[in-house]
């Protein structure tokens, strides 16, 4: 059995809100399809979004940003995600609520110094050793999870791999079948372990593999099985963003005794940030790396302050800079800690840098087929009937509340042993979990009883 040292980070969750957009579902022409790469409607924004991104492509974004404005639910976030994605697998995205750089002891231009390096990625290409072939065999041993006793957790897995010319069973440690679960690595699936850190690449699926499930239509890409061993010495291409490097480079700096107080605090001293600016350009300059730039990404823009909207203001015209993206639901109302009213809350300076792209509610088809995708990307199956509760609570009360209920209405319908969902358990988990309105009703009927 061939032995691979694990790596130790953060494993992937699956089935994010967002981790269904593969881009912007655009034509040859820039025209939106009603349906593709996991979005739905919003065609003049898409399309808007569509001529940014070729703008980007064309380095002609220098000191302008976008922002979206609509109301809630409207997919301002999934818009910016999409961005994200049509600018390349690897391309760096960072997402924060404005509030966030408030809910830290640490100074606002630290916290969006560290946003803006999040955003800026470094692609380093390096020979590697690694396995690569075509999933034919994965079995995964599970046990009672260390962290929450009610759930279950890989410990160990054994996959086979195999090319045209070659095959191996790896046996793996807990690390690696975290990754393989988190990942959804199925049988025909080409994937790719790194034997130094163990890290989980899926490449995409094998085409025309025995007894792998394919479909008449796939996002995923459409792969030749590889040929030669399986065990081989590969480029490996790593995307990093200069603000893991400041975080290695200063953890490598610090005695150990001074290791727990850095990451209390998380600053970084700027001679690290300078000295990290040195390693890269010296990389790029002997061709080992390339910069990538990446999407920043600031929900409910109106609550920054001025401070904040001067910082971003300055980063824009640096030479050096991501792609930002504002959002925000608000109209005409007040700049935080000021007096000032302006459009959206921003201040007009910054507003003139902005590309502007206003985002409509959705109606009832988009909200029915935004629900399905969602529902296929949990792994949920809907009756009929059940789907169309879910779009008339969706029209009538919010998307957002209408798919929160898919997860609720599951466990319903496994309590009645069943694994497909039915209008009854629709019902059912709306009685139990109030919307919006439903929830202000509650409010004003009890108001003597609440604490104010």
């Amino acid at each position: 059995m061939s032995e691979i040292r694990e790596l130790k980070k953060p494993i992937r969750e699956k089935a994010s809100i967002h981790s269904h957009i593969k881009g912007l579902g655009l034509d040859d022409n820039g025209k939106a399809k009603f349906i593709a790469d996991g979005l739905v409607g919003q065609a003049e924004a898409r399309e808007a979004a569509g001529v940014v991104v070729q703008l980007i492509k064309q380095g002609k974004m220098s000191g302008k940003g976008i922002l979206f404005v609509g109301p809630s639910g409207t997919g301002k976030t999934a818009l910016a995600v999409a961005i994200a994605r049509e600018l390349g697998e690897d391309t760096p995205f960072t997402a924060i609520n404005a509030s966030e750089i408030y809910s830290t002891e640490l100074k606002k231009t630290e916290i969006l110094t560290q946003l803006i390096r999040k955003s800026i990625g470094v692609r380093i290409r390096e020979k590697r050793l690694v396995y690569e072939g075509v999933v034919k065999d994965r079995k995964i041993k599970v046990a009672r999870s260390r962290l929450n006793p009610y759930s279950q957790a890989p410990v160990e897995a054994q996959i086979t791999l195999t090319t045209k010319d070659d095959e191996r069973t790896l046996s793996v440690g807990e690390e690696i079948a975290q990754q393989l679960v988190s990942l959804g690595v199925k049988k025909g699936d080409v994937i790719m372990i790194d034997a130094q850190t163990g890290q989980v690449i899926v490449e995409g699926k094998a085409k025309g593999f025995e007894g792998a499930k394919t479909y008449d239509i796939e996002t995923t890409k459409v792969l030749e099985i590889p040929t030669g061993p399986v065990r081989k010495e590969k480029e490996i291409t790593t995307t990093l963003t200069l603000n893991d490097l400041d975080l290695n480079l200063a953890a490598r700096n610090l005695a150990v005794t001074a290791i727990f107080s850095f990451f209390t605090e998380r600053e970084i001293n700027e001679d690290v940030r300078k000295e990290v600016d040195r390693l890269v350009k010296d990389w790029i300059n002997q061709g080992r790396a390339e910069l990538v730039v990446g999407v920043l990404f600031i929900d409910d823009a109106h609550t920054l302050d001025l401070e904040a909207f001067s910082f971003l203001t300055r980063a824009l015209e640096s030479e050096l800079a991501p792609i930002l993206i504002l959002a925000t639901n608000r109209g005409l109302t007040k700049i935080r800690g000021t007096d000032i009213e302006s459009p959206h809350g921003i201040p007009l300076d910054l507003l003139d840098r902005l590309l502007i792209i206003p985002t409509r509610p959705y109606n009832a088809d988009e909200i029915k087929e935004i629900i399905k995708i969602r529902a296929d990307e949990l792994e949920i199956e809907l009756d009929p009937q059940a789907l169309e509760e879910l779009t008339k609570i969706g029209v009538e009360n919010s998307l957002r509340y209408s798919v929160q209920l898919l997860e609720p209405s599951l466990i319903i319908a496994q309590r009645n042993n069943r694994n497909i969902i039915k209008v009854e358990d629709v019902v059912v988990a709306s009685k139990l979990f109030s919307d919006v309105k439903r929830s202000v009703k509650f409010v004003k009927e009890y108001e003597n009883l609440l604490l104010k």
